[in-house]
């Protein structure tokens, strides 16, 4: 049976990386008999020069045809005078809000071989082993928007629903982990974090009794990130706080590029990209790590395909390349070699 996958490389490294996730795809579908469908669409900065729409209506009905979608990066500095309601990085939000992916996992898992690319201490890394779930279709992102000469407002909202169901989504990830969630706010200033917090107490002890709940303002969380990450285990948070929150974690991975994430609705379409932007000041010179964007098709193998094993092979293809000693330069220590972005999609694909 062939399984269509939307691919949607977007704006600066987004081209480079997603190619050699296709690649890696390629060889999962020759390893274990699949055949993958991978036809290409247009979004972000790509689509509003192309089509002067960030999110086309051919892009929307390619994703909702798929069985997931796998996108790049959008954005950069080239669009930078573009009209708000117009820029690249709204066609993602429209995009996030077609396929109502409200769940966004992020899973942080420093590898201890590279270790020395964090610039934690070795001793807090040890033991890292967190997924953030984050609300990804509310809050202040999508809320409504004013400005004048003299003032701008962004509100900030959320549900009942919205919260639970996001909730419901960490419960479950927790209950097949350590048995732990964290859940983020502001309670002790904002409105929408008093009712989070709220919703969590009442619905965290009826639906999980056996999952451990802990309550952190997000400004504690923020510090003890760095001061005990391995004493986290599902950490679950609103847009805004999420959005900061896990691009601190990536820290402790050394960098962003080798951080995944998965956007998840209540069916199984999904929608999976690395964490990291569009890089423009490295875009097109063969120095993007497409790790996290390799890493990002395993989640979706896994998640949307439920194709576990295959997953399995992806992520230890790439522990096998790192044991091997290939690096790009944002995990390269000092002195170490460093290859490209195809290279290191050919050694991955190679070690599938």
């Amino acid at each position: 049976m062939k399984t269509t996958i939307a691919i949607l490389p977007g704006d600066g490294i987004g081209n480079e990386v997603t190619r050699e996730a296709v690649k890696a795809l390629a060889a999962i579908a020759q390893k274990f008999g699949h055949e993958f469908n991978l036809p290409e669409g247009l979004i972000g900065g790509a689509a509003l020069d192309a089509e002067g729409n960030p999110f086309p209506d051919s892009t929307a009905a390619l994703c909702k045809d798929s069985s997931a979608v796998l996108l790049g990066a959008v954005g950069g500095p080239t669009w930078d005078k573009v009209p708000t309601e117009n820029r690249p990085e709204r066609g993602l939000l429209q995009l996030r809000a077609a396929l109502n992916v409200f769940a966004n996992l992020r899973p942080v898992a420093p590898h201890p071989i590279l270790a020395g690319a964090s610039p934690i201490r070795q001793d807090l890394l040890e033991g890292v082993d967190m997924m953030v779930v984050r609300e990804l279709t509310g809050g202040i992102y999508f809320g409504k928007k004013e400005r004048s000469a003299d003032s701008a407002t962004d509100v900030c909202t959320y549900t009942r629903t919205e919260i639970e169901r996001v909730l419901r989504i960490a419960g479950k990830l927790a209950t097949g982990r350590r048995g732990k969630v964290t859940s983020v706010d502001k309670s002790n200033v904002l409105e929408t974090s008093r009712l989070w917090r709220e919703v969590t107490t009442e619905l965290m002890p009826k639906e999980f009794p056996n999952i451990e709940v802990e309550h952190l303002l997000v400004d504690a969380a923020a510090m003890h990130l760095l001061s005990r990450p391995a004493d986290f285990d599902v950490i679950v948070t609103e847009n805004m706080f999420g959005d900061i929150l896990t691009d601190e974690a990536s820290m402790l991975a050394g960098s962003m590029g080798m951080l995944p994430s998965a956007s998840l609705n209540e069916g199984t379409i999904g929608l999976y990209e690395p964490i990291h932007g569009s890089a423009p000041d490295i875009a097109h010179q063969d120095k993007a790590n497409p790790c996290a964007t390799i890493l990002s098709a395993a989640m979706l193998l896994r998640h949307s395909l439920k194709l576990e094993e295959e997953a399995i092979a992806i992520e230890n293809a790439i522990t096998q390349v790192l044991m091997d000693g290939l690096r790009t330069g944002d995990i390269a220590k000092e002195n170490e070699a460093v290859i490209g972005t195809t290279a290191m999609g050919d050694a991955i694909a190679a070690a599938i």
